[in-house]
């Protein structure tokens, strides 16, 4: 999967010249974790909420009241705009984007043109977690089966075929990890999943639930 296809593209921006208190409600309107802005075609940096609340501290413990209305009807956006903008081609995969957002601790990331640089849309923590729903199958319905494999060849391919000869399909898949632990996440289209997780433990396989880890986390 790749940003270009996951991206937002209608979203709000402000402009340097957008009052901080109208960059404020906008972050908060439409719900985003950091507002892009733009002057004109050009992308040059950001304002997180984060960074308008820092702000407004200072500036209220050294102003009388009319003093604080009156600067926040003048203050801009680019009195506190970020300029460390991270932005990145609409061809990267999204996993990728995923993992710089979590490295850099970033709220977002702007989405570009790789030629002309033009923004094109924006990708964001509430698009990321959207995705790892989607793309576990969540909202298909279907049961969950976890089990431990050893990292050996073949194993897809086997357990497809024990799940296939139910006649149910897989609806996702994902490879997860916990110490040294292996652990294969299959969701499968059927409303009772028991009679293939037997069938998986009399090959072999061991399966795991939740109990498997409650002394971790009491």
């Amino acid at each position: 999967m790749y940003v270009g296809l996951k991206m937002l593209k209608k979203f709000a921006t402000a402009t340097p010249k957008t009052l901080v208190k109208d960059a404020k409600k906008l972050l908060e309107d439409e719900k985003l974790w950091m507002l892009l802005v733009m002057e004109g075609e050009k992308l040059v940096g950001y304002v997180r909420q984060e960074d308008i609340m820092a702000a407004l501290p200072s500036i209220m413990t050294t102003l009388e009241k009319h003093e604080l209305n009156y600067l926040m009807s003048k203050l801009t956006v680019e009195k506190i705009i970020r300029k460390d903008i991270t932005a990145v081609s609409p061809t990267l995969d999204i996993e990728t984007a995923a993992k710089l957002m979590h490295d850099r601790n970033l709220a977002g990331l702007a989405v570009v043109d790789d030629v002309s640089g033009k923004l094109l849309g924006y990708i964001n923590r509430t698009v990321m977690l959207d995705v790892l729903v989607e793309e576990m199958g969540l909202l298909q319905g279907g049961e969950r089966i976890v089990f431990e494999v050893a990292d050996r060849k073949g194993v897809i391919h086997e357990v497809s075929g024990i799940i296939a000869s139910f006649g149910v399909s897989i609806i996702s898949t994902g490879t997860f990890f916990h110490d040294s632990r292996r652990m294969v996440v299959l969701r499968v289209a059927t409303d009772d999943a028991s009679p293939i997780a037997a069938a998986l433990q009399d090959k072999g396989y061991q399966l795991v639930t939740a109990a498997d880890f409650v002394k971790e986390w009491l």
